[in-house]
Order: structure tokens, then C-alpha cells, then sequence
């Protein structure tokens, strides 16, 4: 687990420091990769928390990943009215995000991914 958590925390490390980059629309890229960064984080710490317990870790974390994907559709509807109030590009806000999102998804699904290997006998 740790490796992934070093992994999102590089993630984010990297799209926060790409969105600073982004000239006059540093604003809307940062709380793109912001968000992203937030969530992608919240997820794997959440199946640290919850989702090795030792009765059905599968399902639950599938059920983080559906509860996250949640979350985040509403921060990315909300993250774009407030930069589009701001009067910054949308644009640069979707593509701060939904670049480090594919990222993040990626090692969630490593993560379930091992987790499955890591049961017991199959019946």
C-alpha cells in the first residue's frame, strides 16, 4: 500500500507543479489539479482504511471506487462553476484535472487489482 500512496503523492506533487505552469490560467489549472489531487488522495487513503478489512475487501473497494467517482463528479460540476464565475478557462480546469484523474484511476485499479491476488484459496 505504501507504494501506491508514495505513487498518488507524486501524481499530485507533479499536476500541482504542471498547473503553476500554466500562465494566465494557473488559476483554473490549479484547482483542477487541486482537486484531482484531493480526491485521488482521499481514495487511496480510503482503501487503507476500509478496504483490507479482512471480510470481503473486494467489495469494498469497489464500493470506495463508487463513492469517490461520486465525489468527484460533483467537485468537477462544482469546480467548473467556480471557474467559469472567475472568469478563467474551463478548459484549462478539465484538462488540470481529468489528466491526473486517469493517473489516479490507474492506481486505484492497481490496488484493487493486488488486492484480488492477495486472497485466499478460491472455492
Amino acid at each position: 500500500m505504501n507504494r501506491y500512496l508514495a505513487l498518488a503523492l507524486a501524481v499530485s506533487a507533479a499536476a500541482l507543479a504542471a498547473s503553476l505552469a500554466a500562465g494566465p490560467s494557473s488559476t483554473a489549472a490549479l484547482l483542477g489539479a487541486g482537486i484531482a489531487a484531493a480526491t485521488g488522495l482521499a481514495s487511496i487513503v480510503a482503501f487503507r482504511l476500509f478496504g483490507g478489512a479482512a471480510s470481503r475487501p473486494m467489495q469494498r473497494a469497489l464500493a470506495i471506487f463508487v463513492v469517490m467517482f461520486l465525489v468527484r463528479i460533483v467537485a468537477v460540476a462544482l469546480g467548473v462553476v467556480a471557474v467559469v464565475r472567475i472568469g478563467q478557462s474551463p478548459i484549462a480546469f478539465v484538462v488540470a484535472f481529468f489528466v491526473p484523474y486517469f493517473i489516479f484511476v490507474a492506481i486505484e485499479g492497481g490496488y484493487v487489482h493486488a488486492l484480488g491476488r492477495t486472497q485466499g484459496r478460491t472455492a
